[in-house]
């Protein structure tokens, strides 16, 4: 499809400056009309936004569709860690240490201290960690956006949008 577009678009761009020269009081929008037809740069344009609008609904639908997958795996994990919960306490309440079946095993052991941080001011400095600075790009731009003179930072050139309407 590139290879086809760029031929396209230097066969465009070659019929427009000879038809430029040879007639040279041609308007634009005749210009244009005698370039649609006999070029198919057009269509090949049409072809690729009508692909990219079916990739980005195929991209949206896909989207939905791991957020629903990802709150069922929430929703899955959460039950097995309940129902892990709910056997260790009934095995403790019985005194059940170790349980042997034909497809797992399962035993109770001591698990391992948790940290208790009980008050954060009276730990000493050394145990805290440094963050390093980070760019606050947002407010950056804001500002400068705002017509602010930021050392280091300026706005680039607007890039051209391409504006995709289906409704």
């Amino acid at each position: 499809m590139n290879q086809k577009l760029n031929h396209q678009v230097l066969l465009y761009q070659i019929l427009r400056a000879r038809l430029g020269e040879e007639f040279p009081d041609l308007d634009d929008d005749t210009m244009r009309d005698t370039l649609e037809g006999i070029t198919d740069l057009r269509e090949i344009i049409a072809a690729i936004i009508r692909s990219a609008l079916v990739d980005e609904a195929l991209q949206a639908g896909l989207r939905s569709r791991l957020d629903d997958m990802k709150q069922r795996l929430s929703r899955l994990d959460e039950r097995g860690t309940k129902k892990r919960r709910l056997a260790l306490e009934a095995m403790s309440e019985v005194g059940l240490t170790t349980l042997q079946e034909p497809d797992f095993s399962a035993s109770l052991r001591a698990g391992s201290p948790a940290l208790v941080v009980v008050s954060e001011q009276e730990i000493p400095e050394a145990y805290w960690l440094a963050q390093p600075p980070k760019l606050d790009r947002q407010g950056v731009l804001g500002h400068l956006k705002r017509g602010a003179s930021i050392p280091g930072a300026e706005l680039s050139n607007p890039k051209p949008v391409l504006a995709v309407r289906t409704k």
